[in-house]
């Protein structure tokens, strides 16, 4: 359910364009390239999703709502009137009183991961190995600049300006002159950017792209989907990114989405507070009840003797959710501490949550007073990551115990993403929760032998978290990075990661 699209057409004028599979591609490094996006760059010929993204991320999910609404009224626009008309309508709906940083926001941290996914081999193909590479779409230029320079490595990006209120720093729904760029405005436009010197290619894949491809010295289009490119073959690692969905919301998505969502929120609701008061080694046998996967792999340390400190477990970060599902494991109680959590959040919380408070000295005493009392979870990311990737692990941990139990934790969700940078976290656990089956998986690795410890065997903090970073990165199958918090909140969230930075922006 997507919008159709035109039939393909292989003339302008007089001039025929043949396939892409024609372009010899051994004779590129040195020639400049101009591209349609849609269904030319991307599988996808129909913009919907991406607007969706904006609506959703930038905006609400009532602005969301109302988009897929006038869904059907924009797919009779593109059919039997304008196709400017159906992208303005587009532009409209989703863009009409968003804050213009909202907009880029959203722009660079929700939609390249859905843009990378979908990228053309054979159209990929043609346009890495180009010189100059410009990318000429309808789709407003903020909407795909961020993802066509870092990971197509486009030069630049011709596309629909959108209008912008002065004083309120907010779109109006309206466009700068000359409108939505197609047909002859994507020519113009070429002619411009590119002067007396035309583009040595050009590729598109329906017939308003025709215009600019005849003035390139060589056009070519784009008919049939193919394979899209693996993502290490791009110009960028996707590691970080934001958003609520997780399925890109074409139509059909986007209304099954819709149509569960006040189910899954009793759902949430329904396992997060039947739960709630009960013992955790009970919570383990509710929760397949409950539609929950949990999957439990090694075994699990015993609870410390009286008297004896408690063991240190340290594990990577997918969720809020990591130490409760650990607890539930162990079938007992323990505490964690955590950064940017609300007081709400930590009150609700099902296992004592210290919040730290960045001072290092004040958090060590901290941390060894919990010690002292039992056993303890530690997130030494000190943030989340979607993907297969472990970010850089805080040493503080490794000084302060010599009984590390690395635990590696995984999970699956098929609608909802149960972590946010620039959303509200008290929802993270709930829409994690609403997922129809979500699964957690966790393993309990071998306690770090004492030749490996501070204390004991007098390896210097770095290198043990390093080497706990090792063995989980092994155990998942995750990369090991460099890349820290700080490095997640400014690319997705335009701030540092600390509490009052993150409100500061608001």
């Amino acid at each position: 359910m997507s919008l159709p699209k035109p039939a393909p057409i292989t003339t302008a004028g007089e001039k025929k364009f043949p396939a892409i599979t024609k372009c010899d591609v051994s004779s590129l490094s040195h020639r400049s390239i101009a591209a349609d996006l849609d269904g030319t760059l991307l599988n996808a010929t129909s913009a919907f999703p991406y607007f969706m993204l904006v609506a959703i991320e930038a905006g609400s999910l009532l602005r969301g709502l109302i988009l897929l609404l006038n869904f059907p009224l924009i797919a009779i626009a593109y059919i039997f009137i304008s196709e400017a008309l159906a992208i303005h309508m587009l532009i409209f709906i989703s863009f009409a009183g968003l804050k213009i940083r909202d907009i880029e926001l959203a722009a660079r941290a929700v939609l390249p991961r859905f843009y990378a996914a979908d990228v053309k081999a054979e159209s990929w193909e043609v346009f890495e190995k180009c010189k100059r590479k410009v990318v000429v779409t309808a789709n407003p230029r903020v909407m795909v600049e961020p993802f066509v320079k870092e990971f197509l490595g486009g030069d630049k990006v011709l596309g629909t300006e959108i209008e912008v209120n002065p004083k309120t720093k907010k779109a109006t729904g309206f466009l700068k002159k000359p409108g939505v760029l197609v047909g002859k405005w994507k020519k113009l436009a070429i002619m411009k950017e590119f002067g007396e010197e035309s583009p040595d290619i050009g590729i598109g894949d329906r017939k308003s792209d025709h215009d600019f491809m005849s003035i390139c010295k060589e056009g070519y289009m784009v008919h049939k989907s193919s394979n899209p490119v693996p993502l290490d073959r791009l110009k960028s690692r996707l590691i970080f990114h934001d958003g609520r969905l997780v399925q890109c919301p074409t139509p059909l998505n986007a209304l099954i989405t819709y149509i569960w969502l006040p189910f899954g929120f009793i759902l949430s609701i329904i396992r997060v507070y039947f739960n709630l008061p009960l013992p955790e080694r009970i919570v383990r046998y509710t929760y397949p009840m409950l539609g929950i996967n949990l999957v439990i792999r090694g075994t699990p340390p015993p609870a410390p003797s009286p008297g004896s400190p408690g063991n240190l477990y340290v594990c990577n970060h997918r969720t809020a959710l990591d130490p409760i599902i650990i607890s539930i494991a162990l079938g007992r109680k323990v505490s964690c501490v955590t950064y940017s959590v609300s007081r709400l959040s930590r009150f609700i919380s099902p296992i004592p949550a210290v919040a730290l408070t960045r001072d290092r000295e004040a958090d060590a005493a901290m941390i060894k007073s919990l010690l002292q009392k039992g056993d303890l979870v530690v997130c030494p990311e000190g943030t989340t990551c979607r993907e297969p990737y472990l970010l850089r692990f805080s040493a503080l941990f490794a000084e302060l115990s010599d009984r590390i139990v690395p635990v590696a934790m995984n999970l699956k969700q098929n609608m909802f993403n149960g972590t946010t940078v620039r959303g509200v976290k008290f929802w993270d656990p709930y829409f994690f929760f609403m997922n129809p089956r979500p699964m957690y998986e966790l393993t309990f690795l071998e306690r770090l032998p004492e030749e490996m410890t501070v204390k004991a065997g007098g390896k210097s903090a770095i290198e043990v978290a390093n080497h706990v970073q090792k063995v989980l990165g092994a155990a998942l199958g995750f990369e090991c990075t460099n890349l820290t918090r700080k490095d997640k909140y400014l690319l997705l969230g335009g701030n540092d990661g600390k509490v009052e930075s993150m409100y500061s922006k608001k």
